[in-house]
């Protein structure tokens, strides 16, 4: 089920990606491996338990589904709801499989309405998602056009995830899911003609440091789009929380976006610009029957939503642009 042959057939003939084939193989292999993710057996037992089904249709441009109801017996949809709930908790989406709704823990598309205006334009372009959790991301650059995609995420249980989804929106697509973080990436690539970084930079020690790295990936002119947590304030404001942010315990830095935007400056990138700011409502991320764990009422002063519960500013998310050099 988890089969990356398309892929790596694929990157021989990408002038900047075949010399990563001489050590991909074997970072899947220890990205999978059942002896770092205990539960890998039972994710791929879900995905074998899959029912076989062909749908008529997929669609990816104005959301993320395959087939109908009239496309499934009663026997083979819950086949199909128990194999996807043990693959819980499903927090990217929403997805639609032959008229069973994944709810997931966040509103993706909506996120997805933030970023898409502001993308170039993406036909015939080598895509890059970091930490792109179960690869919802991944689907709708595709649907918008993109040539190939590639995600990369560290959990074996988001590949699970982007596996049982890709057998049904189509094995022959030109989408891929990594098990790998953005460290594994060779450096200096400049492979990508668009990098995107979405909820990943908070949660890294050394901001600069990723900054540089998604600069890496990137080709000359190659454009990056930045979405992370940010406050309120001016040049050089930032809150580095003491303990937890938001229950969060790997929370670094939090900038605001005009000291987001002199990062960018600094580590290189042209032409840095924000484009979109939104604090985070409990319709766009919360819990739901697909994510039964702690979300975010669960993380606001009760008392205050304006707050976390550690009384800092509530989570205000923005969308950041800027070309590689």
């Amino acid at each position: 089920m988890i089969d990356y042959t398309r892929l790596y057939a694929d990157l021989q003939h990408i002038p900047a990606l075949r010399g990563w084939l001489a050590t991909l193989p074997g970072q899947v292999s220890a990205g999978l491996s059942p002896h770092r993710w205990g539960d890998l057996p039972d994710w791929r037992a879900a995905l074998e338990a899959l029912p076989a089904l062909s749908p008529s249709s997929v669609e990816l441009a104005q959301q993320v589904s395959a087939g109908t109801g009239e496309e499934i017996t009663p026997e083979q949809l819950t086949q199909l709801e128990s194999a996807l709930r043990a693959l819980h908790p499903w927090r990217k989406g929403p997805w639609k499989l032959f008229d069973l709704q994944i709810d997931t823990e966040w509103r993706s598309d909506w996120k997805w309405d933030r970023i898409a205006p502001h993308l170039a334009p993406l036909e015939n372009r080598l895509v890059l998602d970091v930490g792109c959790g179960n690869g919802y991301h991944c689907w709708r650059l595709l649907g918008a056009g993109a040539r190939q995609v590639i995600g990369i995420d560290p959990s074996a249980k988001y590949v699970a995830q982007f596996y049982a989804m890709k057998k049904y929106l189509g094995w022959d697509r030109r989408v891929d899911l990594l098990p790998l973080g953005i460290e594994a990436l060779p450096a200096n690539l400049r492979a990508f003609d668009t990098t995107l970084s979405m909820g990943v930079l908070y949660h890294r020690r050394s901001p600069m440091d990723h900054l540089r790295e998604l600069r890496e990936t990137l080709r000359p002119g190659g454009q990056l789009v930045l979405e992370t947590l940010v406050i309120d304030g001016g040049l050089g404001d930032c809150l580095v929380p003491e303990g937890r942010y938001a229950k969060m315990r790997n929370v670094w830095f939090l900038p605001s976006c005009a000291t987001l935007e002199s990062w960018l400056k600094k580590c290189g990138f042209r032409d840095p610009r924000t484009v979109d700011m939104d604090t985070t409502s409990l319709d766009e991320q919360r819990r739901t029957d697909w994510m039964r764990y702690e979300s975010l009422a669960d993380f606001l002063d009760p008392d205050d939503p304006a707050k976390t519960i550690e009384g800092h500013p509530a989570p205000k998310r923005a969308v950041l642009v800027a070309n590689a050099p």
